[in-house]
């Protein structure tokens, strides 16, 4: 039995993060996202950390960790929505999701 792939999704906001990577970080990250096709839960639960709470969302490092994916899964719509990427320096990354997420609800 074979299991449908997950579709993978990047939200406007992080369609315009990926196009700002230069190349070679786009090719890492490009691999890293169809590996979540087939493994959605590939990356780490994130949490409530320094009052950014993104608690059942996932992070996923990218470019020797100097790069992070921040996603959730949709496991009724087999979806994994990507709602950021960007560097972890300074919570950056973080903190672009949750604002994001705040516009999204």
């Amino acid at each position: 039995m074979t299991t449908k792939p997950f579709s993978v999704l990047l939200i406007a906001e992080a369609r315009a993060d990926f196009q700002r990577l230069d190349k070679g970080r786009k090719l890492k990250v490009a691999k890293l996202l169809k590996q979540l096709e087939s493994n959605p839960y590939k990356g780490e639960h994130l949490g409530n950390k320094a009052g950014i709470n993104l608690t059942g969302y996932y992070k996923l490092y990218a470019d020797k960790k100097k790069i992070r994916i921040v996603y959730t899964v949709i496991e009724k719509e087999i979806v994994v929505k990507v709602i950021a990427i960007g560097p972890r320096k300074e919570m950056i990354v973080y903190r672009e999701a949750i604002l994001r997420l705040g516009k999204e609800k």
